[in-house]
């Protein structure tokens, strides 16, 4: 089972986030573990509820495996999803997100994608940002919600 509420309170508490590609692929490959959870994060960002951000890196990451197979129509479903969603800001990378994403990766031992990643959410305002990697949780300048936490807490209730 389920349970959206510690998602709810994120997204309630968080109206600007920033979201990891990993969250993009559960929700387009409709995983059938995550894609319950994704639903409602897209949702409240087509309607406006909550506003959200990613770094262009997330594209590069999400077309990966799809080139790879020669899956043409999942590269046109992400490109159709990714390039026309309402409220979701794509962020290119620049001299102060690479920055930052420097000092991120020195700090925290982060590997390259992670910091541009977290740096274009900390850059970007993002008080908020959803994943599924617990590497994140080391960065301060967020509040970091991993998927797998929502389905922890449903399990332990």
């Amino acid at each position: 089972m389920v349970t959206k509420s510690l998602l709810y309170e994120f997204l309630r508490v968080h109206p600007l986030l920033s979201l990891d590609t990993s969250v993009f692929i559960y929700f387009v490959e409709r995983h059938p573990r995550y894609h319950g959870l994704c639903t409602p994060v897209f949702e409240g960002i087509e309607k406006g509820r909550v506003q959200a951000t990613t770094s262009t890196l997330t594209l590069l990451e999400i077309l990966v495996q799809p080139y790879r197979k020669n899956l043409e129509d999942l590269v046109l479903k992400f490109f159709a999803l990714l390039t026309t969603y309402p409220n979701l800001r794509w962020v290119d990378l620049n001299v102060d997100i690479a920055d930052t994403a420097a000092r991120l990766r020195a700090d925290h031992r982060l590997k390259t994608p992670d910091a541009i990643q977290a740096a274009t959410a900390i850059c970007s305002g993002a008080t908020g940002f959803l994943c599924n990697d617990a590497v994140f949780k080391r960065v301060k300048g967020f509040d970091c919600l991993l998927l797998d936490d929502c389905l922890r807490v449903s399990t332990d209730t």
